[in-house]
């Protein structure tokens, strides 16, 4: 479903993502796991067209998007959770989700949406900016999902959540794959959460791959160390 081709991302003369090689399938659930500074987020905005590439290719479902706008991936079946959330604090929830139905061209929010996050149907009429840190990350996911995406991006969706909420979107975005024929891809640290959700694990260190384990493969410590070092 993604396919991703000797990926290089620069900064200027500085050369940050390395000729990465990865390929998603439909309905797997990849996590890319690393310590700060070691390139997810580069990689995340690289794919969904915020930074460009210096070289390489990225395809959804065969199809080439490497050179198009942000907003046609979006277009192409690219979804993209950004770090912090990022929702419209002026907006209420329903507003907030409707924004990513202008892709779509859904004229309702569909009843899955609110059957996956109950608590937001609840606040539909409350302003975003009103929500809890775990509350914000679903309505983030819920504006994602209405796109409708073949490949959804989701970049550290626990940070600042508490434990019980990340337990709450772990068990989401499981239910998720469930229901729809969906890629997803998550950049996180915490291990837990993503022994929870992913099918695949890879640690990046310095814009490259080091370390690739199905979840049944991985030894915990080992990556534990890759993430503390």
């Amino acid at each position: 479903m993604l396919n991703v081709a000797n990926l290089k991302v620069s900064y200027g003369q500085s050369e940050v993502i390395h000729g990465l090689d990865f390929s998603v399938p439909k309905n797997e659930t990849l996590a890319i796991m690393g310590r700060n500074g070691m390139g997810k987020t580069t990689l995340f905005k690289s794919l969904i067209g915020v930074l460009p590439t210096s070289d390489g290719s990225i395809s959804v479902d065969g199809k080439d998007v490497t050179s198009m706008e942000s907003y046609q991936r979006v277009e192409n079946g690219i979804a993209y959770v950004p770090q912090g959330r990022m929702i419209f604090p002026n907006l209420t929830v329903q507003e907030n989700i409707e924004t990513g139905m202008e892709v779509s061209g859904l004229k309702r929010i569909p009843d899955d949406i609110y059957a996956l996050f109950p608590v937001l149907h609840e606040m539909r009429h409350r302003k975003g900016g009103n929500l809890s840190g775990g509350q914000q990350q679903q309505l983030a996911i819920a504006r994602a999902l209405v796109t409708n995406p073949k490949v959804l991006l989701l970049d550290e969706p626990t940070e600042g959540i508490q434990p019980s909420i990340i337990k709450d979107i772990a068990n989401v975005l499981n239910e998720i794959k469930k229901m729809r024929d969906i890629t997803i891809i998550v950049s996180e640290q915490v291990l837990s959460f993503t022994m929870a959700v992913a099918d695949r694990i890879i640690v990046i260190d310095k814009g490259n791959f080091i370390h690739e384990d199905l979840r049944d493969d991985v030894d915990t410590d080992k990556i534990k160390g890759y993430l503390s070092v």
